[in-house]
């Protein structure tokens, strides 16, 4: 979300706390927020669903009723990865990209090499691993398949990685694609695998020109995660890397914990069931913007593009989207939002769309439309207007701005706290991040908690991609 977008979406939220604690209000169009008193409306209406392939795709809309005139309404779409059918587990082609500049002197590159030391480990005979160390040269161990006297050149390349130089990630990120690319045939998944703790100094270093670096090996059949190590890593960057390359993100408070992040993605990668996920929403007539909250999006005409990351066996992705609206009143039911789900399923070898349109009657009667609010569609709407709110706190809290993020953390309890009884775990989160907030004492505290608040807020967007 760029910064104009966050201010505005600021501005509505702030419109969105003020009615929720009985200050003069704006008239709420999409009746997203309880009012003060009002009960739940027991509403929970049946999702359009539709099973294809590896994926299912599940939508609803947030009332069976949507007003008439200018006015606002949010859509859920849930993506669900099926269990595998296979039970041996599947070869991996990876490239493990290992930032080695002057940073990460000490303790973090230490824990850096121990990890890929436990990554070499982990792998079997049928798997492929290229490693890359990058400062301001790159150095690269050619992708091999794994055997036993691969394994001890691995283990003797990983040893012999020491800290110098700058922060060179396109370099390091170009080596790893080379080492994979003639391979991403023979393997249903090739995952790159990047560790930094800072920002690009070397080579690419503009943001846009790394994602889109990211965004061209997704599409090339080579999935990107970005995994940051410490307090001063550019998270935006790291997650825009994940978001386009369809990988994971991390922010690792403990490189102590490196080992078992790098176990995680084996197991991901192992079990991917659909690459190159990606939601194209449809926007008919009367339908003038739809806002994807939390996720990265594009504008193509009258569609919106969502891309996501990619999913193993059991995982899930919810995207909530809101939408403006100025509709005539109608009898039937009429179509709000076209929702196509692209993707590559893994197991089948083939490409897969499938495709859920979501319908509502129109009125101009705002209690019918208030009875037939779906619960489960407002509890997911608040928690991402409330996730938006995190984020723009977790950046006021990296600018210093003090009295702005704890108003900030205020707003985003008073809208958990209309849906309080579902949203019980994300209120204790917003409660603990404020007083940890308050007893941090230095820059470095502050920072962290910053980081671990943007973090917090990617799950309660309802995305599982980030550790």
């Amino acid at each position: 979300m760029n910064r104009t977008h966050l201010l505005l979406a600021t501005a509505a939220l702030l419109a969105l706390g003020a009615a929720v604690v009985g200050l003069p209000r704006q008239k709420d169009t999409s009746h997203t927020v309880a009012r003060p008193g009002e009960a739940p409306t027991g509403v929970v209406l049946q999702p359009v669903t539709v099973n294809a392939g590896a994926l299912t795709l599940e939508g609803k809309l947030s009332g069976a009723y949507l007003m008439a005139g200018p006015s606002e309404a949010y859509a859920a779409l849930t993506v669900r990865a099926h269990k595998s059918r296979q039970e041996k587990r599947m070869p991996v082609s990876l490239a493990l990209v290992i930032d080695r500049s002057g940073s990460m002197r000490g303790q973090k590159l230490a824990d850096a090499k121990q990890a890929a030391r436990m990554l070499v480990q982990h792998l079997g005979a049928e798997d492929r691993l290229a490693l890359v160390h990058y400062g301001t040269d790159v150095s690269v161990f050619p992708s091999q398949q794994v055997s036993e006297d691969s394994r001890q050149e691995m283990l003797a390349f990983v040893d012999g990685i020491e800290d110098e130089g700058s922060t060179n990630i396109s370099g390091g990120l170009e080596a790893a694609a080379q080492a994979l690319r003639p391979y991403v045939k023979a393997y249903r998944t090739s995952r790159i695998l990047l560790l930094s703790d800072g920002a690009p100094t070397e080579g690419l270093v503009e943001d846009s020109e790394l994602r889109r670096l990211a965004g061209n090996y997704q599409r090339e059949g080579m999935t990107v995660s970005a995994l940051g190590v410490g307090e001063e890593i550019n998270e935006r960057l790291m997650r825009g890397m994940a978001e386009q390359g369809g990988g994971f993100y991390g922010y690792i408070q403990n490189s102590e914990k490196l080992a078992d992040i790098f176990q995680r993605e084996l197991e991901q990668a192992a079990g991917t069931l659909a690459r190159g996920v990606e939601l194209r929403l449809e926007l008919p007539e009367g339908v003038t913007d739809a806002e994807v909250l939390g996720v990265s999006a594009r504008r193509e005409g009258r569609t919106v593009v969502v891309p996501l990351y990619d999913l193993a066996g059991g995982q899930e992705a919810r995207v909530v989207v809101k939408l403006t609206l100025a509709l005539e009143t109608t009898a039937e039911e009429r179509g709000v939002l076209g929702s196509r789900l692209r993707y590559w399923d893994v197991e089948a070898a083939r490409q897969v769309e499938v495709e859920v349109g979501l319908a509502a009657k129109v009125t101009e009667d705002e209690e019918l439309v208030r009875t037939n609010l779906d619960q489960e569609v407002r509890v997911y709407a608040v928690r991402a207007l409330g996730a938006q709110q995190m984020q723009a706190a977790a950046e006021e809290m990296k600018r210093g701005n003090r009295e702005r993020a704890l108003g900030l953390l205020d707003n985003t309890r008073r809208l958990f706290g209309t849906s309080a009884e579902a949203l019980a775990g994300e209120l204790a989160e917003v409660d603990q991040t404020r007083a940890a907030y308050l007893n941090a004492q230095d820059e470095t505290s502050v920072r962290r908690e910053a980081l671990q608040l943007h973090r917090k807020s990617l799950k309660t967007f309802g995305q599982n991609n980030a550790y």
